[in-house]
């Protein structure tokens, strides 16, 4: 495994620079509820974290346009996430050490939802790039969306990090080649995150690991 201290940083978004998941399940809940579906914990891991949202209603609301759904879905999100957020923990002061390596978001999110939440959590100016489906034409697992923002910051995808909390996130960084992978606890635990493709787990970015370690 890579381990090169100056590598590109690469982060995801939801669930892991943003504990945006508890706002993500009550609007899932509030629109799969409308027609008799319920979104408890067990089915959001399984139906909805880390997913794409077209695949999700295509899958679940078959009758409906996919497409307009999810952009109903992520406006009412936006509107439930408000203009201030809380980043998660550490995110600022794990960013401020590491003041001179390259740095991108990869999220899954559209891109207005990625202006909205980094602005939202104070960090829409730190960091270089930011990459959505959009971008590349396909979300996560593919790992499209690492290898663009690993393109555009002009970074060795072997000696680069990526933060993530979700199993197709972590399969794609796997796929893109990363060197060093990092999952987050928020919401799978430390054995599930090992199991699908982390390389280490932390709780969040006060983690003694990465403030103690010089791996990140």
């Amino acid at each position: 495994m890579a381990d090169d201290p100056g590598g590109a940083l690469l982060f995801d978004l939801d669930g892991t620079l943003i504990d945006s998941d508890p706002l993500h399940r009550r609007v899932f809940a509030e629109m799969l509820g409308a027609v008799g579906i319920a979104v408890d914990a067990a089915f959001y891991a399984a139906e909805i974290h880390g997913r794409e949202n077209p695949g999700i209603f295509a899958r679940h609301i078959p009758d409906g346009d996919p497409h307009a759904l999810s952009e109903e879905k992520e406006a009412r999100f936006r509107a439930a996430l408000g203009e201030c957020h809380p980043a998660a923990p550490g995110a600022a002061a794990f960013l401020d050490r590491h003041p001179a390596r390259p740095r991108a978001v990869v999220t899954n999110a559209p891109a207005e939802n990625a202006r909205a939440m980094l602005a939202a959590i104070g960090l829409a100016d730190r960091f270089d790039v930011v990459v959505t489906p959009a971008d590349v034409g396909r979300g996560k697992p593919d790992p499209a969306p690492y290898l663009e923002a690993l393109s555009r910051l002009g970074a060795d995808p072997a000696s680069a990090t990526v933060f993530e909390d979700s199993a197709p996130g972590l399969a794609a960084a796997r796929a893109a080649g990363v060197g060093r992978i990092v999952g987050l606890t928020s919401a799978l635990s430390e054995a599930d995150l090992i199991a699908a493709g982390a390389h280490i787990a932390v709780a969040d970015f006060t983690d003694t690991a990465l403030i103690e370690g010089a791996r990140p």
